[in-house]
């Protein structure tokens, strides 16, 4: 089904009510993999991360990541969710081949966590509460490169290439219990969801929860039911969607989708989908297994997890101020709408106006930067504020500048650019360029009396009384001193020199 045959949006809902699950797979940020000691850092060569433990080989055994277990826990208890006093591993069974064990140790009825709940801010300020089942650990599958085809994907691909350096880091897996409630802002909710969930995993240190990286990526389930009833309808899961944006959008594509099919007669197929980025639409994967098609069994190799609750209890007074509280008492301090501060959390930018004002920049001046100058470059070149090449301690020395007077606005856009371009600091930036503010009152009158002999006529309006006539001096003299001259000072000289009051 393309895009042109879907329902529309209004459509869909005034006849259906959607209801969707949201599993989350977060990569953790541990040295070692979950079962061994292998390291998990990145771009390393293929199948050089790996021991006979990842690799499944007869006689290897696992042995249980402590960082890992401890990482669950956080999340658990960030999440609101009980702590298993005892809890166990089980295998997954299922044939795949970047699976090298030919299963997954994972969890299954006995999971780490479960029953909680985290309560997301929509866009006009409402609070939904997503309530959340279970959050478990396993291990990640390694990486499949499909050649020889024009998509990557297995279909149309010559052959495959297989690296295991992935296989076997530690992943959380957070599960929400069935989404009701939403409506048509269902889709709005998954990403407030998954983007609340992200800051949360980023707050407590356990991920860089990077999801263009894979670090964290979701499945989408969705499945409608006609309005008034209560019986679930069949769901589709959409796998491995990876951007905030792409969340909402598979959301409401299969909303559509599925409207689409139902309104039609058909039925819908409990499958996996594939979300494609280019028009926001999913194609179907594999026919969906369920539990009992898995085969779960107790993992023999692994004792079972039952953490003390002293450790537990230890880690729960440990645990950071969560993201929300954070957000709610930052907009006070810094006295901004919840619309801007909406905006300051979608640019991700919270952590770095935090670390400027840390720098000693006020918090007007940090969230100016980095919202205006900063924001403007990272969509120019399709980056994130963190992506690009300033820090915070950089940042706000420009602003220590321009409070100082040593800068203008327009300067420091040109020393922030400086910076960026790889320059320098700001200090070497404003030396080598000589973007200083011309501060001495001999050069700025010798300016002024330039600017007013040059302009007779506007001169003249201004000593008549037209004192706003007195902008086009000053910009003749921030022309003549190349944007560095003290603009209020230069209106201050002129209008002295004219003889008007200000």
């Amino acid at each position: 089904m393309t895009v042109t045959d879907l329902v529309s949006y209004e459509d869909a809902l005034a006849s259906y009510d959607p209801v969707m699950g949201l599993e989350v797979h977060v990569e953790l940020g541990t040295k070692t993999k979950m079962f061994c000691g292998c390291s998990t850092e990145l771009k390393q060569d293929a199948n050089s991360q790996t021991c006979p433990v990842c690799l499944g080989l007869p006689g290897a055994l696992p042995v249980v990541n402590e960082i890992g277990v401890e990482s669950a826990i956080k999340i658990g208890l960030a999440l609101n969710c009980e702590i298993a006093e005892w809890c166990r591993f089980a295998r997954k069974n299922y044939f795949y081949p970047d699976m090298p064990k030919n299963f997954q140790t994972s969890q299954y009825d006995e999971p780490i966590a479960y029953n909680g709940y985290l309560d997301v801010q929509l866009e006009d300020g409402e609070i939904f509460r997503v309530q959340i089942e279970r959050a478990h650990m396993e291990e990640d599958t390694g990486k499949s490169t499909h050649v020889g085809g024009a998509t990557g994907r297995i279909q149309g691909a010559s052959h495959s290439l297989l690296d295991y350096n992935r296989a076997g880091i530690p992943l959380i897996e957070i599960v929400t219990k069935p989404i009701e409630g939403a409506g048509a802002r269902a889709p709005e909710v998954a990403k407030a969801y998954v983007a609340e969930l992200r800051e949360l995993i980023k707050a407590l240190g356990v991920s860089e929860a990077r999801m263009e990286m894979g670090q964290m990526r979701c499945d989408v389930n969705l499945s409608l039911r006609p309005n008034g009833t209560e019986t679930f309808g069949t769901r589709s899961e959409t796998k491995n969607v990876n951007s905030l944006r792409s969340v909402e959008r598979a959301a409401r594509f299969e909303i559509q989708r599925h409207a689409a099919v139902l309104s039609s007669g058909g039925t819908i197929v409990q499958e996996t989908r594939h979300f494609h980025e280019e028009d926001g639409s999913t194609t179907a994967g594999r026919i969906k297994d369920n539990a009992e098609d898995y085969r779960y069994f107790p993992e023999p190799d692994l004792v079972p997890v039952a953490p003390a609750r002293e450790w537990v209890e230890e880690l729960r007074r440990g645990l950071p101020e969560l993201p929300r509280l954070r957000r709610k008492r930052l907009k006070e301090e810094w006295g901004v709408s919840e619309h801007d501060m909406q905006s300051i959390l979608n640019a991700g930018a919270v952590d770095l106006i935090v670390a400027t004002t840390d720098a000693g920049a006020p918090s007007d001046q940090a969230r100016k930067w980095w919202m205006g100058e900063l924001a403007r470059n990272a969509n120019e070149t399709g980056r994130g504020l963190d992506a690009l090449p300033i820090t915070p301690v950089q940042v706000a020395r420009v602003a220590e500048l321009v409070t100082s007077g040593d800068l203008n606005d327009k300067l420091a856009r040109q020393v922030i650019e400086g910076v960026l371009a790889g320059e320098g600091d700001p200090d070497t930036v404003v030396e080598k360029r000589g973007l200083k503010v011309v501060s001495d009152e001999g050069a700025l009158s010798t300016a002024v009396d330039e600017a007013i002999a040059a302009n007779a006529a506007i001169a003249d309006k201004i000593r008549g009384g037209k004192v706003a006539a007195a902008g086009a001096l000053v910009g003749a003299v921030m022309k003549a001193t190349r944007g560095q001259a003290d603009a209020a000072r230069v209106r201050e000289l002129i209008l002295e020199k004219l003889g008007v009051e200000g």
